[in-house]
């Protein structure tokens, strides 16, 4: 259906320059412009050497890259180098894709890929253009207006969420920047502000819950706003309301190093993208520390912290949704220490589904388990279930630091248990105690557990609770496994301590980003052992060396209601 209302978009009047042009925003890296040149072409973790050859003419490894390549953000890549070689070869790639795909026919043909390709060919159209003849410019200009007239007939059937909110800005900046598609838009301005209606809720968050999203649909909200202000347009009232709710928000899940905090299929963020979308903003509030989208901060000295600290994302929302319930980053200054292992999509279904499994996060597990199960595929995606559907959340003070107390359900109805978990960071950021509680509330729950115990012959349900490091910390198990040390490249050192009543391991790990060819070796603490009771509690500390490492010590915290 895209395709067909492609076609008929290429039978209309094409515009024939631009009105206004806005500001190239978009970021490339110089690296990866650099790589592009070269023959490298790595797109969606595949990385195939072709020096000479047009991205159009490699047979594509999947959807994923299909998609990266139809997007054009490779164009900020080759922007950033800004050399009359990698010129010559955005103009070459450019022009080709018109002549391969420009009458409506091919996989680039979706809104948000089409808005996303908008953006990118108007932003940088003063570097493509240059000492193109009148043909090739009437060309560029024809496929623009041919795209602009698609979105405007199909923005509309684009999943609601950052692909909607591409599709609504690329059609804004057509309506803005072309002869003749000034009639797009007002359509546009509405429809992009009942979208920040809907989808940016009070907190300024989006359904997924992923901090990586989130940061594009700012980022898109931004530029459409600096787009119509440069226009002589005014912006709508919940356009520049979102914008002035996820700002803060984007603080609370940036971590003391720069980076966001990697849940939900979320990555750390393009590097100065973040930086850049706040400047724009000119939103200067901050959340104080608290829940931000689902999310509680914890941060005091150079030590920040980030929990999950609500259900997954649920419905159409969670098709990159993670079973992460309760699971903590630590960053110390510039160097992330403890993190999860990330989304592992671009590396196929496997790593994708590994790495959305509760084990791949540093939180409590029950072995065999997630918090959140994998619901049948709805289309080409896996959705989780609605499970834990409590999760009960406080921030306090404590005696020498901050406090955090959550717990949630998801372990109920196979196991009867709860898992609950305090984190006290000391007001200097220098040491964090923790303790997780597996716990039998109510009467059905200790009956459930007991029937687990049975089918287990009473040899206790098998559990651990993980940290995966960053693959830059250097850990070692120190003299009698008592402990186990985490050198940092900044020259910090941190020790990990427990209580003693279990088994503690150094066992690898992986670390999934984007960018990169396959995932990262690491290594993971696991405290591993079994519930024999109604509760189970688990302590544990991480500390700098350089002080006398806080106690692990009864946390005197207040019973936290998990009803």
């Amino acid at each position: 259906m895209h395709q067909m209302h492609a076609r008929w978009a290429g039978m209309a009047r094409p515009a024939t320059g631009f009105v206004s042009q806005p500001e190239p925003r978009t970021i490339g890296a110089f690296a990866r412009g650099r790589q592009l040149l070269a023959g490298n072409y790595l797109f969606a973790g595949h990385l195939i050497e072709a020096k000479g050859t047009k991205i159009w003419d490699i047979p594509a490894p999947d959807q994923m890259w299909e998609e990266d390549i139809h997007g054009f953000v490779w164009l900020d890549d080759l922007a950033a180098v800004g050399d009359p070689r990698t010129r010559e070869l955005a103009s070459e790639w450019l022009w080709a894709w018109i002549d391969i795909y420009g009458k409506g026919i091919g996989p680039g043909w979706t809104p948000d890929l089409t808005g996303r390709r908008i953006i990118r060919w108007i932003h940088h159209a003063l570097f493509v253009l240059r000492s193109q003849d009148a043909e090739a410019s009437e060309a560029f200009y024809r496929s623009l207006a041919h795209q602009a007239i698609f979105l405007s007939r199909r923005w509309h059937k684009t999943t609601p969420g950052l692909p909607r909110f591409e599709a609504l800005t690329g059609l804004l900046y057509a309506g803005l920047s072309l002869q003749g598609m000034d009639q797009h838009v007002d359509p546009a301005v509405k429809a992009l502000a009942k979208e920040c209606a809907s989808q940016v809720d009070e907190q300024g968050g989006i359904p997924t819950r992923n901090p990586d999203e989130l940061l594009e649909v700012f980022t898109l909200l931004t530029w459409a706003a600096a787009a119509l202000h440069e226009a002589g347009h005014a912006v709508h009232a919940d356009h520049a309301a979102a914008i002035d709710r996820i700002a803060p928000t984007l603080r609370t899940l940036r971590h003391a190093d720069g980076g966001l905090a990697r849940f939900h299929g979320g990555g750390r963020g393009l590097e100065g993208r973040l930086d850049a979308a706040l400047a724009a903003s000119g939103v200067k509030d901050r959340t104080p520390d608290g829940l931000s989208m689902g999310y509680a901060r914890l941060s005091a000295g150079r030590t920040s912290v980030i929990v999950d600290a609500a259900p997954p994302p649920s419905g159409k929302a969670s098709g990159n949704g993670h079973a992460s319930t309760l699971a903590l980053e630590l960053t110390s200054g510039r160097r992330p220490v403890v993190v999860n292992c990330g989304s592992g999509a671009v590396f196929g279904t496997d790593w994708r589904r590994a790495g959305r499994a509760t084990p791949s996060h540093s939180t409590l597990s029950i072995e065999g388990y997630s918090s959140s199960r994998l619901a049948p595929r709805v289309g080409r995606q896996e959705l989780l279930a609605a499970i834990p559907s409590r999760v009960p959340v406080q921030m306090s003070q404590a005696p020498d630091g901050i406090r955090f107390e959550g717990g949630h359900d998801g372990y109920g109805r196979t196991h009867g248990l709860t898992h609950a978990r305090t984190l006290e960071l000391t007001f200097d950021g220098r040491g964090m105690a923790g303790e997780d509680l597996l716990v039998a509330l109510e009467g059905a729950d200790k009956q459930r557990f007991d029937k687990m115990m049975d089918k287990v012959s009473l040899q206790g349900i098998p559990f651990q609770v993980r940290f995966h490091l960053h693959p830059e910390v250097d850990a070692t198990i120190d003299m009698g496994g008592s402990a186990i040390s985490l050198a940092l490249k900044s020259g910090e050192l941190w020790v990990f301590r427990h209580d003693g009543s279990l088994k503690m391991t150094l066992e690898p790990s992986v670390y999934l980003e984007k960018g990169r060819l396959k995932p990262r070796a690491t290594k993971q603490i696991v405290l591993s052992g079994r519930a024999m009771d109604y509760a189970t509690r688990i302590r544990w500390s991480l500390a700098k060396a350089q002080e006398t490492p806080i106690s692990i010590r009864d946390l005197n915290r207040e019973e936290l209601d998990l009803t």
